[in-house]
């Protein structure tokens, strides 16, 4: 593949990949305009983010296997449009209930382009290919974080909340039209499988009773699961209890995600190099040591938010690192099967994370504390699974 293809193909899989953050993060400035425009509580809000995480840890169970069996472009023009369509329901919504359906209508359609962006890296690549090019995507996905925020908070005070989605539409029209103009098929006729609804399902039980294939989704699960307790649990601990005003909130998100970015194009270097199955076993140390740093600077206040911005950068800066190892090295024995396999991971991770949001909501005291905890719990869940299932 030529470097101009190569980069435009990183290019289209990162923004596919990216719909997630951009879905999430875009308007999270925008929670409680929404609550006062629709009359609506904070719970009852803050179910519209719950509910897409459930609906992208589910909605992906569907799309391995048709990309495996239609191709890779056939699902993800379905999976666009449906986001696109839910997009436009959700800024026309009358009242909470509404805006919470269509944001799950709206997760079951954009899953769609993260399966199959996983999916096209490996049928496409070898592993140490893989780990490259996922550390490309990771660099475009990276943006995501850090343009969202402040996308949203600059949409939101001249459109409305409402702005925000019709924005939203916007990018996954955008999406279908990159689709049908530069994103050739990667799985052609004669390597797509023609399974029943049962080999499916024995495929699902393959995977996951290989132990190395559910020990690095597992790790890259856990890791990401820490991800999701900062994006749930940073805006209470930001501006509520240090002080961050929100306009300023965007920046320190960014340079979480500008971590993510820098230490993708490192890992992306390395692989080049050093096989994956060795790096992955040094660099999950990384956010393991800094998960339990976080919880013990939160728990006694040593070092204030310097340390606790510190520890937490060194936690949410690896996943740019542990997620394509991880992807590589979970999916490259399994290039049959690539859809199914990349929607299965990705359920396995997205289940984590929307368990992680229950769980940090259960902890709750008005502290640091219990984000800190849960992403510590994560540094360790996702070393232990690494080491004992994964080794």
């Amino acid at each position: 593949m030529s470097a101009p293809h190569h980069r435009r193909l990183a290019l289209i899989l990162g923004a596919m990949a990216a719909i997630g953050p951009f879905s999430i993060d875009m308007y999270l400035p925008a929670l409680p305009a929404i609550g006062a425009s629709l009359n609506a509580t904070a719970g009852a809000v803050q179910g519209t983010l719950a509910i897409y995480f459930l609906g992208l840890a589910f909605g992906q169970v569907f799309y391995g296997p048709l990309s495996d069996r239609y191709g890779r472009r056939a699902p993800l023009f379905v999976g666009f449009g449906l986001y696109t369509l839910a997009a436009i329901a959700c800024a026309l919504a009358p009242d909470v209930q509404a805006l919470t359906a269509a944001r799950l209508v709206q997760a079951l359609g954009g899953c769609a382009g993260m399966v199959i962006a996983r999916a096209v890296v490996r049928d496409v690549t070898d592993e140490r290919g893989a780990v490259r090019l996922m550390a490309q995507l990771m660099l475009v996905m990276g943006v995501a974080p850090i343009v969202a925020p402040m996308v949203g908070g600059a949409v939101l005070p001249a459109f409305g909340w409402r702005g925000i989605f019709w924005l939203l539409a916007i990018y996954g029209a955008t999406m279908l039209t990159l689709i049908a103009l530069f994103l050739p098929e990667s799985l052609p006729e004669e390597r797509r499988r023609r399974d029943g609804l049962f080999a499916v399902v024995r495929v699902w039980r393959e995977l996951l009773g290989n132990r190395r294939f559910v020990g690095h989704a597992l790790t890259g699960g856990f890791i990401i699961g820490g991800m999701f307790a900062y994006i749930s649990g940073s805006p209470f601990v930001f501006m509520e209890l240090h002080g961050v005003r929100a306009e300023h909130f965007g920046f320190y998100f960014g340079a979480n995600a500008l971590g993510i970015m820098v230490m993708g194009q490192v890992v992306g270097r390395l692989a080049q190099r050093i096989a994956p199955a060795r790096l992955l076993p040094v660099v999950i140390w990384v956010p393991f040591v800094a998960g339990l740093a976080l919880l013990f600077v939160s728990a006694t206040g040593i070092g204030g938010f310097v340390a606790l911005l510190v520890t937490l950068f060194g936690y949410i800066a690896m996943i740019g690192a542990v997620m394509p190892l991880t992807v590589a090295l979970g999916m490259g024995p399994h290039g049959a099967v690539a859809g199914s396999a990349s929607a299965l991971m990705g359920t396995l991770q997205f289940s984590i994370g929307a368990g992680v949001g229950a769980l940090l909501g259960a902890l709750q005291n008005g502290t640091a504390v219990p984000m800190a905890l849960v992403i510590a719990g994560c540094g360790v869940a996702g070393w232990t699974a690494r080491r004992v299932l994964a080794p």
